[in-house]
Formats: structure tokens, C-alpha cells, sequence
């Protein structure tokens, strides 16, 4: 092919911006779709960041879930930095995370332990722990002592807890970030506002696409990458692939507080089930979220169900119950909800491999081994993952189809 390839990328969260960069770097056009008015504006902007290295997922003692995670947490800061050209240093939790062992979770204390003791073997024999976050080279899982564990929660739901080399990055500074990226790339056209319908060949010339909106028809292109959670399946569908297994579509809110003061707060996940978590990414900026709370839909069609929204007072009541569940837990949790000058409940649509109630020890969404990259005729479909493994996996297709 004489002329750079044409490529169609659907969704501008961190995959499809991601994977937008690293191909128009490799000399390829690219028209990055999305229906919002920015990259970044839904999940990868409204989530926790946690760069996963395998720790939350105990309920999975194959491993499988830690051996997938685990080399795309690892390369995270190196891929963002090269697309980004700066420095995340400034973008990276101080803290390390700590896992509170709920006394309902799906996975008891001393098999949580054990569980993550083999994760950081994994850490330790991968050869490139020392790309992460942070050194974890020599890192260990610290089990907390009665008198520490007392420091962390009052109540008697919390039974164990492990301190654990995981860290987190502060999601809006990266999409930020990346924002300013897409926009100086002269070979990414940003369609913005375009909501994606679906895909298909073009009639005279079988190995070109065509991408169909709600605002028109664009193409042709050499390639198509489907990079959406929201409705990634039914577009998958136009273009000849049926979806398979099990899956689920759910939106989840959490609240992004800024506080007046510096608050030297843990980071701390409640787990393994339905619970909450708290990150605190540089002693003014923090993430909360009760699971219960949050999740506003949950659906098992092959589009998303339609989300509701929040009038004030549904809103403040949503906020109000996110900060009761967690301080009921985590009575530090008050201190930043008192010291907050700025609350905003946010979400976006989270996709997933699996099926079932997180209360269930049985359910497949304790497990995210099976996420991937599907492809057919110039048309791939990807199946992020988890937010930590984006980079890494747009590195890799972006490699193999240019």
C-alpha cells in the first residue's frame, strides 16, 4: 500500500486514544470516533485509576486474572509517558493501597493472604518490576496488626487487612493529558459528538469499511477498530461478529472530592464483593465509591439499558449515602467529606467478560482473565479490560496492524 492506511477507531476513552496515537505515530490517518464532545469524557476519566498488578482479584486462585493484568500494569507509565512526551510522576498516588478484608467477602482472610503472597512472587519473577509506578522490586504484602488495622476502621465488618504494592494515578490529570495529545496529532481526526451505529463493507470494494453514525457515513477505511464499551457488541454485530460467553454492561458512579486541606488519608479498598473504596491521590484529591450505591444499571443485553439521571435531590441523596457507607467503615472518611470544597458524583459504563453478583463467590466477574483483541477481515473488536491494561494492549495492535 503506497498511501498510509486509513483507520477507523471507535471510542476515544484510553484504548481508542491510546491506540489513535501510537498508529498516526506509525504514519497512519486516523479518524477517532466518539459521541462525546472530548476524548476521556466517560469511564477512563470517571474511574479509580488503580494501576492493577493483580492483588484485587483473590476470588481467581488460578491466577489466570493476575498473569493477564499484570504486564499491562507494569508497562502503563512507560507507554503513557511516550504518548504523552512528559512525565506521570506528578499524576501518582504517594500511597500504597491497602486491602480491608470484609467479614461478607467471597474470599476469607487467611486465603487473601495467601493469594497475594503469590501474586508478588509473580511481581517479583516477571523481570520488570521495576518498570511500575513505584519499585516493587523488594516490595511485600504486610498483613496489619490488630492496633494498625484499629487505625483503619471502626467497626467489626473489617476482619483483616494487607498493605500491598499497588498503587494508583490520578485519572483526570492523565485524560487531561491526553486530551492535549489527540488534539496536536495532525494525523488524528477527532469526530467528536458522532455516535457510532455500525459498520460495513463497502459494496464495489470488498476490503474497505465504511463507518455509519447517527450523523452520517464515513470512509472509506482500510481498517476498523471497535474500541467501545458502550454498545461495543451490537456494532460487533454489523460487521459479522456474533458475541460469545457471557458479558455485562453496568454504570457505575463514584464521587471525585477536592479538599480545602492536605489530608494525610490512606488508600484503602474494602473487598473481595460489593463493597467501596477510597483513594487518596495527592492529599487534596480523592476518589470514593460504595459499590451499592454507584451502580445505577446493570445489564446482560447486547446494548446497554438506558441510564436515568439524577435530578439534585436524587443527586445529593446518592453522595450523602457514599459518604455514610463509607465513614460507617472508614471513620477517617468524614474528615474529607468535612474538608471538602468541591463534590462531584460522576460515572460511565464499565464492560465485562462475565456475568453474576459480586456477593457470589461463583461469579465470573471475580475473574477478567478473558479480555482481548478479536479481529476478522480488517475489522477488530477489543475488549479493554481494565483500564491499567489500555496502553499496553494499544501498543501491541498498533504494532501488529501497521
Amino acid at each position: 500500500m503506497s498511501r498510509p492506511p486509513r483507520i477507523a477507531v471507535l471510542g476515544a476513552g484510553i484504548m481508542g486514544s491510546c491506540l489513535s496515537l501510537f498508529l498516526a505515530r506509525g504514519g497512519a490517518t486516523v479518524s477517532l470516533f466518539d459521541a462525546a464532545t472530548e476524548p476521556f469524557a466517560g469511564a477512563s476519566r470517571w474511574n479509580e485509576g488503580k494501576i492493577h498488578l493483580g492483588y484485587l482479584y483473590s476470588a481467581d486462585a488460578s491466577l489466570r486474572t493476575a498473569r493477564h493484568v499484570q504486564p499491562g500494569g507494569l508497562a502503563f507509565r512507560a507507554a503513557v509517558e511516550e504518548l504523552l512526551a512528559c512525565s506521570i510522576e506528578p499524576a501518582i498516588g504517594t500511597r500504597r493501597d491497602v486491602y480491608l478484608c470484609h467479614r461478607d467477602s467471597v474470599v476469607p482472610p487467611d486465603a487473601m493472604h495467601a493469594y497475594m503472597r503469590e501474586v508478588t512472587s509473580l511481581l517479583h519473577t516477571s523481570g520488570c518490576a521495576d518498570d511500575y509506578l513505584a519499585d516493587v522490586r523488594v516490595a511485600r504484602v504486610q498483613p496489619l496488626e490488630r492496633d494498625e488495622l484499629a487505625e483503619f476502621c471502626d467497626s467489626d465488618e473489617i476482619i483483616a487487612g494487607f498493605r500491598v504494592p499497588e498503587h494508583s494515578v490520578d485519572p483526570g490529570w492523565i485524560a487531561d493529558r491526553f486530551v492535549g495529545a489527540i488534539a496536536a496529532e495532525e494525523r488524528v481526526r477527532f469526530e467528536a459528538r458522532t455516535r457510532v451505529t455500525g459498520v460495513r463493507r463497502d459494496a464495489a470494494h470488498r476490503d474497505t469499511w465504511h463507518v455509519e453514525t447517527l450523523q452520517g457515513t464515513f470512509g472509506p477505511f482500510d481498517v476498523v477498530v471497535n474500541a467501545l464499551w458502550e454498545g461495543r457488541l451490537a456494532v460487533d454485530i454489523t460487521a459479522g461478529i456474533a458475541p460469545h460467553g457471557t458479558w455485562s454492561h453496568r454504570y457505575r458512579r463514584a464521587l471525585f472530592v477536592r479538599t480545602r486541606e492536605s489530608l494525610d488519608t490512606p488508600c484503602a479498598t474494602i473487598a473481595t464483593g460489593p463493597f467501596g473504596d477510597v483513594k487518596n491521590y495527592d492529599g487534596r484529591n480523592f476518589y470514593l465509591s460504595w459499590y451499592p450505591a454507584g451502580l445505577a444499571v446493570d445489564g446482560t443485553g447486547v446494548s446497554p439499558p438506558p441510564v436515568v439521571g439524577l435530578d439534585d435531590a436524587a443527586r445529593r441523596a446518592c453522595i450523602d449515602e457514599m459518604f455514610a457507607q463509607l465513614a460507617r467503615r472508614l471513620p477517617w472518611v468524614a474528615d474529607i467529606q468535612h474538608n471538602a470544597e468541591h463534590v462531584r458524583l460522576e460515572g460511565g459504563w464499565v464492560f465485562a467478560a462475565g456475568g453474576g453478583a459480586l456477593s457470589d463467590p461463583a461469579s465470573s466477574l471475580h475473574r477478567r482473565s478473558d479480555y482481548g483483541v478479536w479481529q476478522s477481515d480488517g475489522y477488530v473488536s477489543i475488549d479493554t479490560g481494565k483500564y491499567s491494561t489500555a496502553p499496553w494492549l494499544a501498543r501491541r495492535l498498533a504494532r501488529q496492524l501497521l
